[in-house]
């Protein structure tokens, strides 16, 4: 396994990580909440090397990452209450489902036709999104029914050699998910809590 230190972390080391992701690899890297596995969305091998990696079924969609609400409208249908949403909370710990862009592969929608999508408020996920100008997946890097992981050896412990690269973010601040919302129906469904309370969501949301 190649690992790369996140605050260190040079262009030319930054454009192996990209030849990587280009070539169909998949990525262990920090997000705001807990590490991520990263990979081109549009590249169905590499979404399913996820899964392979992950031990999770296919029938479960996959989380992708923007930088931008630019980027997010590239594969999502953007709804006024999302923009608002955005405009509150993002970047940060909130992930919205919402209706996906037919060009987004079933593999990733696992057919229903919805994108969770994410701004996260991590240094290296920016910059990262910043050089590849598209989304990246970003389910958690851990086996299923496993803790999310939030340092590097707790990845590579439970992923061990199954992973190629691994970008050390060190340790994250706290272990748990986003606030999951779900946008596609009316009122909207909080499917998970987390780190954005609901009553903040409901104000913006009324």
């Amino acid at each position: 396994m190649q690992i790369f230190d996140a605050a260190t972390l040079s262009d030319g080391g930054l454009e192996q990580i990209l030849t990587f992701l280009r070539a169909g690899g998949v990525i262990a890297f920090p997000t705001d909440t807990a590490y991520g596995l990263g990979a081109d969305p549009f590249n169905e091998k590499a979404v399913h090397r996820i899964f392979e990696i992950k031990g999770r079924p296919e029938n479960k969609p996959i989380l992708l990452l923007v930088n931008s609400m630019a980027m997010a409208r590239s594969v999502a249908h953007v709804s006024d209450r999302a923009l608002k949403l955005a405009e509150r909370f993002w970047p940060g710990p909130l992930t919205m489902i919402l209706p996906a862009h037919p060009a987004v592969p079933a593999s990733v929608t696992a057919g229903t036709g919805t994108i969770g999508i994410r701004w996260a408020k991590a240094p290296f996920a920016e910059r990262l999104l910043g050089a590849l100008s598209q989304p990246i997946t970003a389910t958690s890097a851990n086996r299923t029914g496993m803790p999310a992981a939030v340092t590097a050896d707790e990845v590579q412990d439970q992923l061990k050699e199954s992973l190629g690269l691994l970008v050390d973010g060190g340790e994250l601040p706290t272990r748990g998910g986003s606030t999951l919302l779900d946008l596609t129906e009316t009122p909207a469904r909080l499917l998970r809590s987390g780190p954005i309370d609901e009553a903040d969501l409901s104000d913006v949301l009324k």
